[in-house]
């Protein structure tokens, strides 16, 4: 049995805050280097990555925004739970919701139920969604377009291990521009502006995708549900010179993987311009054709996001990363460590 089967973080090792309120900058923030050829592994910072990247590399980021997703829902017996706005339908206008009590999921809600919602708002819950129980297909009925309400009414998501509320800012990539994750894409919380012009400096491009991430509380078993996405020209051009040239494509967090691979050929990786829905689920088996490494950070090893990195770093890698990471002490979660896997 893989040792990360039984995998239990020790609590001393949950990121409880941002790391600006543990005295550190954004990009302070420790970072397990570990190459797939060679085997080795370096301890550094995330300041250090213009460091270890070469010249003629390209960096993709993931340029989409955190919401507020989260808002106190009333059930009719007056009992309140979260709700957390995950990602629209596509080819419809129901949204995919979470709802939360005490931190842990809530699986006793019913289909036709009516939850009060913040100034007059209600969810209907319409469906669950495939057979989790987990999440539900919903109907929002708000006073405002949902982005405005939430604006006004919402609050970052945030679970048990987070100490606190800390403002929607402290959820934000610096580069972030377009809002639409539930959950903040946050391999690349860590990049900041410096280490981004230092990128640039060294001859190292960096260049954007577009995912809107949904609720990321995946449970066992669970896959990820359909996400929209974009892939500029501009960086499919990027991504395929970046290969012809002989350098490396390293995709910020695991979103940028699922985007990118969703236009990947099969034979080759070539990458196209592309937008709208991906349902992609990125396997051992399946493999990766356009990513040659990824910046992550350090989360429990739910299945889909463990099969991922396997794709990307193979079986042994990615246990003897969990392990180093366990006992030189990173620290885990959105606000937590990364991990860049090289090839």
């Amino acid at each position: 049995m893989s040792a990360l089967a039984r995998f239990e973080l020790p609590a001393r090792l949950e990121a409880h805050e941002p790391p600006e309120a543990r005295g550190l900058a954004r990009d302070e923030v420790r970072m397990l280097v570990t190459e797939r050829a060679s085997g080795d592994v370096l301890d550094l910072h995330a300041r250090d990555l213009p460091e270890v990247l070469a010249p003629g590399d390209l960096l993709l980021v993931n340029t989409s925004a955190t919401i507020p997703a989260a808002l106190q829902a009333r059930r009719a017996d007056d009992s309140t739970l979260d709700l957390h706005v995950s990602s629209p339908l596509p080819d419809s206008d129901h949204r995919l919701i979470e709802l939360r009590r005490d931190g842990a999921s809530f699986r006793d809600a019913a289909c036709g139920e009516r939850l009060a919602l913040p100034a007059g708002g209600t969810a209907t819950l319409v469906a669950p969604y495939l057979s989790g129980g987990r999440l539900w297909v919903a109907e929002l009925c708000l006073p405002d377009p949902l982005e405005a309400y939430l604006g006004r009414h919402g609050a970052p998501i945030r679970y048990r291990h987070i100490h606190g509320e800390w403002p929607l800012d402290a959820y934000q990539t610096v580069y972030a521009n377009e809002p639409g994750s539930a959950e903040m894409p946050s391999a690349g919380r860590p990049l900041s502006e410096r280490v981004i012009t230092t990128l640039v400096a060294r001859g190292i491009a960096v260049a954007p995708i577009v995912l809107h991430a949904g609720v990321s509380s995946l449970e066992e078993g669970e896959t990820p549900g359909p996400e929209w996405f974009r892939v500029p020209p501009a960086t499919a051009r990027l991504v395929n010179a970046t290969h012809a040239g002989g350098a490396r494509v390293i995709a910020v967090g695991t979103t940028v993987v699922r985007a990118l691979e969703t236009t990947a050929t099969l034979d080759g990786g070539v990458v196209g311009p592309a937008e709208g829905w991906t349902r992609l689920v990125i396997t051992p088996e399946r493999g990766v054709r356009a990513v040659d490494g990824l910046l992550t950070g350090w989360h429990e090893p739910e299945s889909s996001h463990l099969m991922l990195l396997r794709a990307v770093g193979g079986e042994e890698l990615i246990e003897r990363a969990y392990a180093e990471a366990l006992e030189r002490g990173h620290l885990w979660h959105e606000f937590g460590d990364v991990h860049l896997i090289l090839p």
